[in-house]
């Protein structure tokens, strides 16, 4: 693209390809620019929705505001969930660690998020590799459980199961369920109430002064069924099952295995649109960017989502504010301390297909005890998962 494309371009397509041109410099932003981002997209999006409502005779072309305003309003609750919420549980938003505790309590009282604290252990367990993709991940319990998606099925049911859970009212109402109850009744009174008086507030006023349906259209669906949708694929093209050897060994090189990066883009013709064929073939290829890759970016990999390898390569690290060029930096320079180096998808489905495809190949799911057991031959614990598929 940095070659075939003018210079001025070159911005926009860093932060929709999530990649850097060829010697692009380093841009240095604090974490709290990623808050002001979230709230931006959220509000602004809510007030893109809200303008068809609020008029007396809307347009139709007022009432194309409502989509964007989805659009935008998902993008800053995804903003709030995989870069903002994420990072204060790591410690990184802010540099005070009382600070970051304290925005992750709001945004999951807020948000209907598990408990920050609950989440915060949770996570942690993720990133470690005796636990990652066992029973006990929470990214496992979320594919394995609540998408009800099993080990050793053929990819195109497993693709069948996600589609219907999309668009599944039962899907989406145990997804809520299991929310409100991991976010308003947790035990804890200040953050249960928190998120409970917010709710009633927002809720009862807006009943109040007659604008139930705005609420719910402008806010209560891109928190609910929009974020929930995003969620399940995002979450659907983060990890892959390596080969069982090489999930038993829960070593570096499953880590790298394990994780790849999704950048939203695709090749561009190779021909100038000078000729009738270059320019049909341009054109196309801007529609797909454009029409296709665009709202992918917005809507599931946001913020750092597409360089999710190299925030499990490098989980501590404050430089994930500039993602895109530091997972450049780190795979230029090696990857130092591991033993392999990253691994990339273009297109969000494409990285969906192969991760369904590494789960249909695998016999079954470990658990977090058989992960643990220090096995000197890889090969005759590989044997030992193949028998079964652990329930």
């Amino acid at each position: 693209m940095a070659e075939r494309l003018p210079a001025p371009l070159q911005p926009f397509l860093t932060w929709l390809t999530a990649r850097p041109a060829p010697g692009e410099a380093s841009i240095d932003r604090p974490g709290t620019a990623f808050v002001i981002r979230a709230l931006l997209w959220t509000f602004g999006g809510c007030g893109l929705s809200l303008v068809p409502l609020l008029l007396g005779d809307a347009s139709v072309l007022a009432w194309l505001l409502m989509p964007l305003g989805w659009l935008a309003t998902s993008c800053g609750l995804g903003l709030f969930q995989v870069v903002v919420f994420h990072h204060c549980a790591h410690g990184t938003v802010f540099r005070e660690r009382e600070a970051n505790r304290r925005v992750g309590r709001l945004v999951s009282a807020l948000l209907l998020f598990k408990r920050f604290e609950d989440y915060q252990h949770e996570h942690m367990l993720h990133h470690s590799p005796k636990k990652l993709l066992t029973e006990e991940d929470e990214f496992a319990n979320f594919v394995l459980g609540l998408c009800e998606l099993e080990a050793g099925r053929p990819k195109r049911q497993l693709w069948r199961q996600v589609a219907f859970s999309l668009v599944s009212p039962a899907f989406h109402g145990r997804f809520l369920q299991r929310r409100i109850r991991a976010s308003l009744f947790t035990g804890d009174r200040a953050h249960d109430w928190t998120g409970r008086l917010a709710w009633g507030g927002a809720i009862l006023g807006a009943l109040a002064i007659g604008q139930g349906v705005a609420f719910f259209l402008a806010w209560v669906l891109p928190v609910t069924v929009l974020l929930q949708a995003a969620t399940v694929l995002r979450i659907l093209c983060e990890h892959r099952f390596p080969e069982p050897a090489v999930m038993a060994v829960r070593d570096r090189a499953f880590v790298c295995h394990a994780t790849a990066g999704v950048f939203p883009g695709s090749m561009p013709p190779a021909e100038p649109a000078t000729s009738p064929a270059g320019l049909l073939r341009w054109a196309g290829w801007w529609l797909e960017m454009l029409a296709l890759h665009l709202p992918v970016r917005l809507f599931v990999l946001v913020g750092d989502a597409p360089c999710h390898d190299f925030h499990h390569r490098r989980p501590a690290t404050r430089r994930w504010t500039d993602y895109i060029h530091a997972r450049q930096n780190d795979l230029e320079a090696g990857s130092p301390g591991f033993p392999s180096g990253y691994v990339e998808n273009w297109g969000l489905f494409a990285a969906i297909d192969e991760n369904l495809a590494s789960l249909a190949a695998q016999p079954c799911v470990p658990t977090a005890k058989e992960a643990s057991c220090v096995l000197s031959d890889a090969t005759t614990y590989a044997g030992k998962l193949s028998v079964g598929r652990v329930s």
